[in-house]
């Protein structure tokens, strides 16, 4: 497999961020100064985080109203919307299901051979900020400068909706505005090919510190554990990548290798929405339309994470093993369908995988101080997580163009050309849309 040149500087970051945090930890006299190092390291990757939530919201407001705007009309959006979020909803199931299967089949929490934390010990998660008031502020924007400012992307989407199918019956008096919107999305774009040069940088600084933080050990004190969960993870890409190939064929593969570089990127990073504009490229470029994947693709960031839910039952149902408690079958189903309308909120919320949880555990009377196991690895199992986000979105983004006709044949990536393509290919036959409504 040929890696482009971004991916194989990922790679080189990863590794000598290994090698560079190892080295400190050993080399450094005290805590002081690990501790001191790592948070002087977090400077690159905050920067690199930043530059990408100054991008994400624009990005996701132009490329969305300009795609539901050139649908047509308000039917062509509920019909791909609703297909959309069958599909998110089927893999919310099969992620939540999974997880649920391996964590008992597996069994990570019986007979875990580290001391438990004592039962009333706080975790210092705020285990009550997913509720259904919580939820509806983040899904309607009491203003949509402060949804954009607060890069709340489940709010842009709504407020994208209502403009862009708006601009859609509008119709020609709506050209020019959606054109200079479109050109907005093409700098955003380009934008975005500027930012990710700087990713290696942040790449190793996140890993460095991390390593430098807690060393290498976590992983031999937590690797069973961490295994079991990257087993269960690898069970659930062959399952997304299963139902993909029921719609893409073979084509499943060549995704596959289409979004390696995101998938990449949110790996090393341990964040889904730093990978989010180059997932969005990659998705145009294996041959999914435009409006089809600027429109799917922030509706996944919001409702499809499967990876995280996947995360949700498996840590639960850890916790609760750990401490031995014992739920019955129904109890477990009712969690299952709790976690189901829970994770749907995870979107704009801080640490979000471990709030669902941590709600979760007061719900059936497990010590929502297990959730102190977590922490120390929790940034290691994000990064699967998140990478595992990545590959579920790209997925729901083909098949639902699949399923609307509109999967064209890929575009090459070329290796000397790295940066996110300025000019996405677009789609003639999609322009009468305005004269339509005339």
């Amino acid at each position: 497999m040929k890696l482009n040149r971004l991916t194989k500087m990922i790679l080189a970051a990863m590794v000598l961020g290994i090698i560079a945090g190892y080295g400190w930890r050993e080399m450094a006299g005290s805590e002081e100064a690990i501790k001191s190092f790592a948070d002087q390291l977090s400077i690159l990757t905050d920067i690199f985080l930043r530059l990408i939530k100054m991008i994400i919201a624009p990005l996701v407001f132009s490329t969305l109203v300009v795609g539901i705007a050139r649908m047509g009309d308000s039917a062509t959006v509920g019909r791909i919307g609703a297909k959309a979020m069958g599909w998110f909803v089927t893999a919310s199931l099969v992620s939540l299901v999974l997880g649920l299967i391996m964590v008992n089949l597996l069994k990570p929490g019986v007979g875990l051979s580290l001391p438990l934390p004592e039962v009333t010990a706080s975790s210092g998660i705020e285990k009550g900020a997913l509720t259904l008031k919580d939820f509806i502020s983040h899904l309607i924007p009491k203003s949509v400068f402060d949804a954009l400012a607060k890069n709340e992307i489940l709010a842009i989407v709504v407020f994208s909706l209502f403009f862009g199918t708006a601009a859609s019956a509008v119709g020609d008096k709506a050209k020019g505005l959606i054109d200079a919107i479109d050109a907005v999305a093409h700098i955003m774009l380009k934008v975005t090919g500027y930012v990710m040069n700087f990713a290696p940088f942040a790449v190793f600084a996140a890993i460095a510190g991390m390593v430098a933080k807690e060393g290498l050990g976590i992983l031999s004190t937590y690797g069973s554990f961490m295994a079991q969960f990257y087993l269960s993870l690898g069970l659930l890409w062959l399952a997304l990548l299963g139902m993909g190939s029921l719609f893409l064929k073979r084509r499943v593969l060549e995704l596959l290798r289409a979004i390696r570089e995101p998938a990449l990127l949110a790996f090393s990073t341990a964040s889904s929405e730093a990978a989010y504009p180059k997932t969005l490229d990659r998705l145009k470029r294996f041959g999914c339309s435009d409006r089809i994947a600027s429109f799917v693709l922030p509706m996944g960031y919001s409702f499809n994470l499967d990876g995280s839910m996947m995360y949700c039952t498996f840590a639960t149902i850890f916790i609760a093993q750990a401490y031995g408690i014992d739920l019955s079958l129904s109890q477990e189903i009712t969690m299952l369908l709790i976690l189901m309308v829970t994770s749907k909120g995870m979107a704009g919320v801080p640490r979000a995988s471990l709030v669902v949880i941590a709600a979760t555990l007061a719900q059936f009377n497990i010590p929502e101080a297990g959730l102190l196991l977590l922490l120390g690895v929790d940034h290691f199992l994000d990064m699967g997580r998140s990478a595992t986000n990545v590959l579920g979105n790209a997925i729901a983004a083909c098949v639902v163009a699949k399923s609307e006709k509109e999967l064209g044949a890929a575009q090459p990536v070329l290796d000397e050309d790295d940066d996110i393509d300025p000019q996405p290919r677009r789609e003639p036959e999609l322009e009468p849309a305005f004269a339509k409504q005339g």
